[in-house]
């Protein structure tokens, strides 16, 4: 049976080198390889010079792995607040993040939006230690413009600056003298099976969680920031890591370099237009974000209305594999991933379907 083009937004489609890249690796013994053996640290050197390229992370950032971008909202607020986290809230994932520094027993401020607005300016937040940002939200593809990303650095100079860039990256570039933190999980825009989160920090990041380590404080048993920046400088983990998961992210990397970041994140733009101008062109469905300034580029949700199940019908009977609305939208709702993974010619096959759509 051929297999569905899953435009889900995560997990999503493979990278198109991936199964290569399993298959040799079952060769190679790499399942069970030792996370304490030299073969070991030549794959973490491979993934984190591979990733300092592509993304353009400088050498003062330090890149440590996770099980999943959702422990690095708990490692964040652990290691880089003692008392007050402010945090910009216009979708789910905001609020999850906004909700873990409460649950961790922190004083934690929500800016609000609607799920279908970014922000327009930024607050100035003198007690906030962290300021926490979603790049992209992945359950309404709302995405905030990187000029506002890049203002808090003069508003805020006392607080952190944390970015959630998992729906987004690789495509986005930052610029790392604004920003502290930065972390993301690679089953979406790397194209790679769920299981490892990615987290970038700065020496600010890991100078805070020191010195509220120093004062009693508890920010994580084997994973505290101090104890993954102590073992990556060995190019090792704390713990028994997803040794699998690390090396097909260091071959995706490097085949995304082969690639180039320049062409891939051209792509993204050309698939992200021609998705919105099908859902513009058909009087059935429309985008969901209103504004082009705070479009996704990576994550295209559509406003189905009623008509929500026969499209997901009629697309599953070409062989696309959409994905649901989050929560509450979820029967009014598609989502449509647009990452590196997925090729012009299919982008373009879901925009001829979704153009020629009628109940």
């Amino acid at each position: 049976m051929k297999q569905k083009i899953i435009f889900t937004p995560g997990p999503s489609q493979l990278y198109f080198t991936v199964e290569d890249h399993i298959r040799k690796a079952f060769r190679d013994g790499i399942p069970s390889l030792s996370h304490r053996s030299k073969t070991f640290e030549e794959i973490f050197i491979r993934a984190t010079a591979g990733l300092r390229s592509l993304l353009g992370i400088p050498e003062h950032f330090h890149i440590v792995f996770t099980a999943s971008a959702t422990e690095i909202w708990e490692r964040c607020i652990q290691n880089l607040v003692a008392e007050q986290s402010a945090h910009y809230v216009n979708g789910a994932f905001g609020k999850r993040f906004f909700e873990t520094a409460g649950q961790l027993g922190k004083k934690a401020e929500a800016i609000t939006a609607s799920d279908d607005e970014g922000f327009t300016t930024q607050q100035t937040h003198d007690s906030a230690e962290l300021i926490a940002l979603t790049h992209n939200e992945t359950s309404t593809g709302v995405s905030l413009p990187m000029a506002f990303i890049n203002g808090f650095r003069e508003t805020n100079p006392q607080a952190l600056i944390a970015v959630d860039a998992v729906s987004s990256l690789p495509y986005p570039e930052f610029d790392f003298t604004k920003i502290d933190s930065l972390f993301f999980s690679v089953q979406k825009g790397f194209g790679l099976p769920a299981g490892l989160g990615v987290w970038i920090v700065n020496t600010r990041c890991l100078e805070r969680a020191e010195q509220i380590k120093s004062k009693g404080a508890l920010i994580g048993t084997y994973h505290n920031l101090p104890s993954l920046v102590s073992y990556a400088r060995k190019n090792q983990t704390p713990e028994t890591p997803n040794v699998l998961g690390i090396y097909l992210l260091a071959m995706v990397v490097e085949d995304m370099l082969r690639r180039g970041i320049k062409a891939i994140r051209n792509e993204t733009e050309y698939k992200a237009a021609i998705l919105y101008q099908a859902l513009e062109a058909n009087r059935f469905i429309k985008p969901f974000v209103r504004k082009t300034e705070w479009r996704s580029k990576t994550v295209v949700v559509a406003d189905c209305g009623t008509y929500t199940k026969s499209l997901t019908e009629y697309l599953m009977q070409k062989g696309i594999q959409p994905g649901e609305g989050y929560g509450s939208y979820h029967a009014m709702q598609l989502r449509f991933a647009n990452f590196p993974a997925h090729s012009k010619e299919q982008v373009e096959l879901l925009v001829d379907l979704l153009q020629n759509f009628e109940p």
